[in-house]
Parts: C-alpha cells; structure tokens; sequence
C-alpha cells in the first residue's frame, strides 16, 4: 500500500466515525420522543438507572450501510447483505419496543438465512478433520441445515451477552480483529477492512454506552445490533471457511475459536436451563458476567477480564491457524474448554461460595498483620 492510499483510508476511517457519533446524538433525542419510546426501562433483571436509548444498533446499521453504498462493490453479494441485515435492524427494533414472540424472531433469521445461503452459495459443506477419522462433507440438504443452525446460534450467542455495559460491542471486536488479521494473511484485504470498518462503526456506541461522555448520554445496542452483529460474524466466518482450498481463510474449528466465548456461554446457559426444566430462551442472570458481578468484580474489572478471556481464545485459533495445528487437537481441545465451563457453570453458587470464603480470609489475614 501507498502512502496515498493509506490516506486514504484514515480518511474515510475518520468520516465514518464522525457519521456514527452524529447518529447517535441524533437517533437518542428521536428514541426518546414518547411517540417512539425506544427505551430500555430497569426492571428486576436491569440495574441500570433511568430510561436508556436502544439505538446503538441502529446507529452501527445506518454507518454500516452508508459505507457499503459508497462502496457496494468491496465485496460480492454487498445488496444483498444489506437487504438481510435492514430486516433484522427492523425485527429487532420492533422487538426492543414490542417484546415480540422468540418464536417469529427466529423464524425471520431462518428464512433469511436460507435466502442468503440461496442466493450467494455461501454455506458450511465441508467441515474439516475434526474428529480424526477424516475430511466430514456434508450432503446439501444437511449443510443447508447446519448453516441455518449456525446463524441461528451466532445470532443468539451474541444477543445473550449483550446484557452487559460495553461486552457486545468488546467480544464482536475481538472476532472482527480476529477475522481481520486472518484474511489479510489470506489476501483477502476487502473483507479485513470491512471488519475495521464494523468496529469504527461501533465504537461511538461504545464511547456512549461505558459511559465516556457522561452517565446521561447512556445508549444501549438494542436487539436490533446484536442480531446484526451476529449475522455478521457468522457469514464472515462462512465464508472465509468456505474459501478455495488454494485461498482458504481457515478452517471450521479456528472459526469456533473466534466466538468461542459467545457460543460456549450460550450453549452452557441453554443446557443448564433446560436441566432446570426452563425455557432455553427464559432470561435470567446466570451468565458469566452475572457470575463475576457476584463474586465482587468491578465492571471495569469484568469487562477487562472477559475481554481478555475472549482474546485469548481467538488468539489460540489465529496462532493453530498460523502453525497448522491439527484441526481433531484444536476440536477436543475447544470440546474440553466447554465441558470445563459448563461444569463450573453449573457449580457456580459453590465456586463463587468458596472464592468469597478465600477472599474473606485474605482479607482477615491482612488485618491480623496489620494489628
């Protein structure tokens, strides 16, 4: 790359930016209309204070689609991914003022999925060496299938850890940057720069939404930007498994490893719901940010540390993508992080009992020196 074109970049980089910021002043004075009332209102559940705004998605959307309008042909099949997300920022706005039924949310997702899977050829048919025993193709029908079963589990992944001051927008980054340096190896410079552009796009929510310009300018994503994201993430991931094998992006276990946070924490929260004979989809507070939150983490000190956990995880599957660890170690071992998680998981009230006990008696300890 040139200098010139470099400038190019921060240029439009910087614009984009400012676009977002100005959205989102704009779209919270307009969530905040009582014709509109597209606002999050505490409940049992929600400690937050006061009526906070819903429009970080919609902001994201609308930056995202201005970009990609100025730049539809970056990547193949730009139209109609601006189509399937525009109906999920609609879906997902009507959810987040209506509270419609789970049901027709993911009936949307799926008909959606199999649209796009339909039009642009883009699905999961070849699944790699993950047990050991051999390259797993998948008929048609069943890669279909899998397809729409992922999309369906990325969407609801990514929309279950937005319960959380900055989480979304921090885990989604950390799979963008992931993908992002993956398909700059790969030669695949149009799409690493699309991640950039999505966390740009993001991060005047973020700014927002920690509350870096004062408590009273608080806006949530909102349904509408988790189920975007979500989406996203998992056709970015789509594709770049389902690359050419002379131009392949990666493979399908180093593409659990970029999500592997969202995925593992869905999985285990659905599984452990379903034990307690509860709707799969029945909220509550049993997430991981819950957990830490219960143990006496601050929020700063929760977001650093499950940011962190989630970099981590990509980093694993960037660096056995790199060095071509075998796909069946890299599988078990994501297998076993899994296990050791839901375990845990459904140990909490003891885990988080025994690490307050320790925590009380450092800081006895501490005193008795003291004296």
């Amino acid at each position: 790359m040139d200098g010139h074109f470099i400038i190019n970049i921060f240029i439009d980089l910087l614009f984009l930016f400012a676009f977002s910021f100005s959205m989102l002043f704009l779209l919270r004075k307009v969530a905040r209309h009582p014709r509109i009332g597209l606002v999050d209102n505490p409940d049992q559940r929600k400690n937050h204070q006061g009526a906070v705004p819903l429009v970080g998605g919609i902001s994201t959307f609308l930056s995202i689609t201005y970009f990609l309008y100025n730049n539809i042909a970056l990547f193949p099949h730009s139209y109609l991914y601006l189509f399937c997300i525009t109906v999920l920022v609609v879906i997902g706005a009507l959810d987040d003022k209506f509270d419609i039924s789970f049901k027709l949310r993911m009936a949307v997702q799926a008909i959606l999925a199999l649209y796009f899977i339909q039009v642009s050829g883009m699905q999961l048919t070849e699944l790699g060496d993950l047990l050991g025993f051999g390259n797993i193709v998948l008929p048609d029908a069943i890669a279909k299938i899998v397809t729409v079963l992922g999309v369906l589990g990325a969407i609801s992944a990514f929309n279950m850890v937005d319960g959380f001051d900055g989480l979304l927008g921090a885990l989604a980054s950390t799979s963008f940057i992931g993908l992002a340096i993956l398909f700059s190896i790969a030669d695949f410079e149009q799409y690493a720069y699309l991640c950039l552009v999505f966390i740009i796009a993001m991060l005047p929510y973020l700014l927002f939404n920690l509350g870096f310009l004062g408590r009273t300018r608080k806006v949530f994503m909102g349904d509408s930007g988790s189920m975007m994201i979500g989406f996203t993430i998992i056709f970015m991931l789509i594709f770049a498994v389902q690359s050419t094998p002379e131009k392949q992006t990666m493979r399908v276990v180093t593409a659990l490893w970029l999500i592997t946070l969202p995925l593992v924490d869905m999985t285990a929260i659905i599984y452990r719901r379903i034990r307690k004979g509860k709707s799969p989809f029945e909220a509550d507070r049993e997430h991981l940010h819950h957990i830490f939150d219960r143990i006496g983490f601050t929020p700063k000190q929760t977001l650093t540390t499950i940011t962190c956990i989630s970099l981590l995880c990509a980093m694993v599957g960037i660096v056995s993508e790199i060095y071509q660890v075998a796909e069946y170690i890299m599988f078990y071992f994501f297998i076993a992080f899994f296990i050791v998680y839901t375990v845990l998981l459904s140990h909490i009230w003891k885990v988080t009992k025994r690490i307050r006990s320790i925590a009380r008696l450092k800081r006895i300890k501490k005193r008795i020196k003291q004296v």
